[in-house]
């Protein structure tokens, strides 16, 4: 069946994919999609920089949207329930590119900082397909590992779940929550300026989750006054125009990439492809797969040393922090980066 479908052009292997299930594309940037681009289509492939509501999707024949993300806050969910569109996100997409992203950084604190891993522990607020990789990441690090989740300790009655005010004993505080602005389990400035006058340890703090989670003008005060040692912020509130100080006082800053794995974004795709594919009920006759690293083969004196050859966030950071404004540009044109599991690695 003839089908028109309108793509963010920057969701990678997915052009192959589309040509299989011979349907019509056109590739544009996240926030170029308008009513008038979106009118005459049939699905919509998008990220989180293409707004998902009425004033895009009014009087269009849109019935399907896949989203190539964990979040779909800038989906409105209501408004698509009423006007009959189906939607889908992501879930656990990237969650192993993320936990590689805090694995990678916390060997930066044993390596840099002098920070003994085995003698720290970490609270981890919201265990969902992220969070409990990283857990297993921690414990393997010889962390003491604590867990937050509302949510699922409600719904479980799991005591293996702690509250936030445990959390604020811990040395590693790591946030991997979606983004509620409002209702019961509201994590709208989830870490505000209560939350760091809490703190007792002098934490590290780190934000993959959305960058409105943190409360920014109460986390640089926190950093000033001592009440947090180092930040590690891969989101921000109100990016790509991000805070200039919290971006210099951040030990590691980078934009918006933790789960920008070559392995996350072919999962993103693949999920997104296979369920517009279950929607208009067409055969799926198509592989995403990600492109191969330059070398198998990684080389180390330690398999702590390997794992920062494999992935080195100062890299990413680095090249933020002399260059802010061209945050959309890094984002969305990221350098091949592929997972543990697609080397193999010798301990010399």
């Amino acid at each position: 069946m003839y089908m028109k479908i309108i793509i963010d052009d920057k969701i990678p292997y997915i052009r192959e994919a589309i040509q299989k299930i011979g349907a019509e594309a056109i590739y544009l940037p996240g926030k170029a999609f308008t009513p008038e681009t979106v009118r005459d289509a049939d699905a919509l492939i998008v990220r989180t920089r293409t707004y998902c509501n009425r004033d895009l999707l009014a009087g269009s024949r849109v019935k399907f949207i896949a989203t190539a993300t964990i979040g779909y806050d800038h989906i409105d969910t209501d408004y698509c329930r009423k006007a009959g569109i189906t939607w889908t996100n992501a879930p656990g997409c990237n969650s192993g590119s993320v936990a590689q992203y805090i694995q990678s950084s916390l060997l930066l604190l044993e390596t840099t900082l002098g920070r003994k891993l085995n003698e720290m522990s970490i609270g981890i607020v919201g265990v969902g397909n992220v969070g409990c990789k990283v857990a297993v990441v921690a414990r393997k690090l010889g962390m003491r590992v604590l867990l937050n989740d509302l949510p699922r300790a409600e719904a479980e009655g799991d005591t293996v779940f702690v509250a936030l005010e445990q959390i604020a004993g811990c040395d590693v505080i790591t946030f991997h929550v979606p983004l509620y602005k409002e209702g019961k389990h509201k994590t709208f400035h989830l870490a505000n300026r209560s939350f760091f006058e809490s703190l007792k340890r002098k934490p590290v703090l780190i934000n993959t989750s959305r960058g409105e989670v943190v409360e920014t003008n109460a986390l640089l005060e926190a950093l000033q006054n001592g009440n947090v040692s180092e930040a590690i912020i891969d989101v921000w509130e109100d990016e790509p125009d991000i805070h200039p100080e919290l971006l210099r006082r951040a030990m590691i800053a980078t934009p918006h990439i933790a789960g920008y794995s070559a392995d996350g974004k072919a999962n993103a795709t693949r999920m997104s492809m296979e369920a517009l594919c279950r929607f208009f009920q067409i055969k799926s006759n198509f592989t995403i797969t990600p492109p191969p690293p330059e070398s198998f083969q990684i080389r180390a004196a330690t398999r702590q040393e390997a794992l920062l050859k494999i992935y080195d966030p100062r890299i990413d950071s680095e090249r933020l922090k002399e260059a802010p404004l061209l945050f959309e540009q890094f984002r969305g044109n990221y350098p091949l980066r592929r997972e543990e599991e697609a080397y193999h690695i010798i301990i010399d």
